[in-house]
């Protein structure tokens, strides 16, 4: 623009002095002039071209740069998506509270950050530079986390398989011992069954007042009661307490006394009579006598023999009028 001004001033400056010079040199010099004119224009032209040209390419670089930040935008976008999903999924496969709380605090910052690409301009190329990088950053965290969770499930893994095959030994152990314990107490019980005192042959007989046999309920005046403890070489030795059990028809106890009770299966019972004994593990012979001062009723009697807190003997007998 400077250049044309001064061709302009120029061209003026020539046609007040050229009222001096003759026509001829007059008419040179405007051509000259107009010639140096039509080329001041055309590179005035050819300038004003040229910074058209720059202007319009700087514009469409522009456009393609905007164009290319959008895209840039989108991407990051859809990469947040991406991660925090990633994060969300992540969190179902852990049940440590401390690692649950730091993939919640850095889904929080993906999401933070979601929230500012959403409103930062796409021509604001430091902004997205910088949302660039922490992407980057966010990406590089969620690997880690990845890597990590990885390995702690496959650690979990080996962990459980351990546990099952330590659970399944114990298993196959508690179900030796409890094998072996039940052979132990099945063998115990045969013991005990084994050492339990027998007795056999037992007979009850009423009696009158000179020892005869009563046929006759009221002539009875003694129930006499023999028995035998059998021979037993696994049985306990020495005193034993012989308890017997009266039961009329009705099932009620002839004793002397409510207080004369002993233990039999956890609960305390009556008995009608009692003997101390001497048991070596040979056969034995009982006999007790029982003195008849209540009414008796016609009906079927039983006799229940205890000793050492088990049955040993039972025998029924009937009496009539």
């Amino acid at each position: 623009m400077s250049f044309l001004c001064k061709a302009i001033m120029y061209y003026i400056c020539t046609l007040i002095l050229e009222k001096s010079m003759n026509t001829e040199e007059v008419e040179k010099k405007k051509i000259n002039k107009m010639a140096l004119l039509i080329m001041a224009v055309v590179v005035l032209l050819l300038l004003i071209g040229g910074a058209l040209y720059y202007i319009f390419h700087q514009k469409q670089q522009m456009k393609e740069l905007q164009q290319t930040y959008v895209l840039d935008k989108e991407s990051m976008e859809d990469d947040l998506n991406e991660i925090s999903l990633q994060y969300e999924g992540v969190k179902f496969k852990v049940s440590n509270d401390s690692l649950l709380n730091l993939l919640s605090t850095e889904q929080a910052k993906v999401q933070r950050l979601q929230e500012e690409i959403r409103t930062v301009k796409a021509t604001n190329t430091k902004e997205i530079n910088r949302l660039k990088k922490e992407l980057a950053t966010l990406r590089k965290i969620m690997r880690n986390f990845v890597i990590q969770i990885d390995s702690l499930n496959r650690a979990n893994a080996k962990l459980t398989v351990e546990k099952n095959d330590a659970v399944k030994k114990y298993q196959q152990a508690s179900s030796t011992a409890s094998s072996l314990q039940k052979e132990k107490d099945k063998l115990t019980e045969r013991v005990t069954l084994a050492s339990r005192l027998d007795a056999t042959g037992i007979s009850v007989t009423p009696v009158n007042s000179r020892g005869k046999l009563a046929k006759n309920i009221k002539k009875m005046e003694q129930f006499v009661v023999s028995f035998r403890i059998a021979k037993n070489v696994t049985a306990q030795v020495g005193e034993k307490i012989i308890f017997v059990r009266i039961m009329k028809p009705d099932d009620d106890v002839l004793m002397k006394s409510r207080a004369n009770t002993f233990s039999f299966e956890g609960k305390e019972i009556n008995y009608s009579m009692k003997k101390l004994i001497e048991y070596s593990g040979e056969e034995v012979d009982v006999t007790m006598y029982w003195n008849i001062e209540e009414f008796l009723s016609p009906g079927t009697y039983r006799v229940d023999i205890f000793a050492d807190g088990n049955l040993i003997g039972r025998k029924s007998f009937a009496l009539e009028k």
